[in-house]
């Protein structure tokens, strides 16, 4: 046994009841240790106690941001939802993903800020960092965090597919080729586009009812000609089977082109866009606002196609991204 003073026992039996009392929330308890610790006044007890109380506290309250993604595992050519809370209550909150610029929702019922960005098909796997900037009501400079994810490699498909499609697909004409640069021109225009407001909410919904015929990432070629990997979703659907919006937004093309066919593109907002191509046929114009579910058009087998099929990609901020990774992701 350890020898102790008695000064040092009294000294050990204050800060116990002290702490009896800090924890237990009676404010009787009080007066009761001022009785039993006759010789110290009341005003140093009462500082003590505080002093206690705010060392067993502080580690608790601690100002803390937490940031985590869905999916857990990121990947190339994956989506993915960051979802943040910050210790101070912020009116808004930005960041920056791969040189992108993301604009943040908040949702009232889990007191969470929320956003939808995705990570390039070409990225490397490694360590890649989220900057995070929030706007406080009672600052004028803005509170800053950055927090890192570890990016993995997909595994996506390796064998080619051998297809066979027009040759004006293949090997153009000249007035072929000037249709393919006017069409590439509404393309970088278009689906480089941001608009500010999220428009879609919830969980992006197939478009079709139907297996799948092919998956993001795989290998195509047409005629004996490797071309890009395949950077969409095709469903096997007869022609004129009806296609539905994945979520709500804006219909910012409904037009044929080249390669695309009967081509309608959504706009979610914030830079997200859904694609389908190969359309038979037009529901919807350019400009109108669509729910999730709405018909928009119905599958054929226009533009570069080997048949009727739909063909549906996702694009965030420029960037291709796995359509059938977004259907399984829990949105709010």
């Amino acid at each position: 046994m350890i020898w102790q003073s008695r000064q040092t026992r009294n000294a050990v039996r204050s800060r116990a009841r002290i702490g009896a009392i800090i924890w237990s929330g009676c404010p009787k308890c009080y007066a009761g240790l001022v009785k039993l610790l006759p010789r110290q006044s009341s005003i140093r007890i009462f500082l003590t106690a505080i002093a206690l109380f705010a060392s067993l506290i502080s580690p608790a309250l601690a100002a803390t941001w937490t940031v985590r993604a869905l999916p857990v595992k990121l990947v190339n050519g994956g989506p993915v939802l960051f979802q943040v809370k910050s210790p101070a209550k912020l009116n808004s909150l930005d960041g920056t993903w791969f040189g992108h610029k993301i604009t943040f929702s908040y949702d009232r019922t889990t007191k969470t800020w929320f956003a939808l960005a995705g990570v390039s098909i070409e990225t490397a796997p490694g360590k890649y960092t989220l900057q995070l900037s929030g706007e406080q009501a009672a600052k004028d400079s803005p509170v800053t965090f950055a927090h890192s994810f570890l990016v993995g490699r997909a595994s996506y498909p390796k064998i080619s597919v051998q297809l066979a499609v027009q040759k004006k697909f293949t090997e153009p004409s000249p007035e072929q080729l000037q249709q393919i640069d006017e069409a590439k021109k509404v393309k970088d225009d278009y689906l480089n586009r941001v608009t500010p407001d999220r428009e879609w909410d919830g969980k992006f919904a197939a478009p079709a009812e139907a297996s799948i015929s092919d998956v993001f990432g795989s290998q195509r070629i047409f005629n004996g000609v490797a071309q890009r990997p395949h950077l969409g979703l095709d469903f096997r659907v007869p022609t004129g089977t009806p296609v539905h919006a994945m979520n709500g937004g804006t219909v910012l093309l409904a037009r044929p082109l080249y390669y695309e066919g009967n081509f309608i593109v959504i706009d979610h907002g914030q830079g997200l866009l859904t694609l389908y191509l190969h359309l038979s046929e037009f529901k919807v114009k350019e400009g109108d606002t669509v729910k999730r579910g709405q018909v928009i058009g119905l599958s054929g087998g226009t533009g570069r196609a080997t048949g009727p099929h739909l063909h549906v990609a996702v694009r965030w901020q420029g960037t291709y991204l796995d359509p059938g990774r977004l259907l399984q992701l829990a949105l709010p």
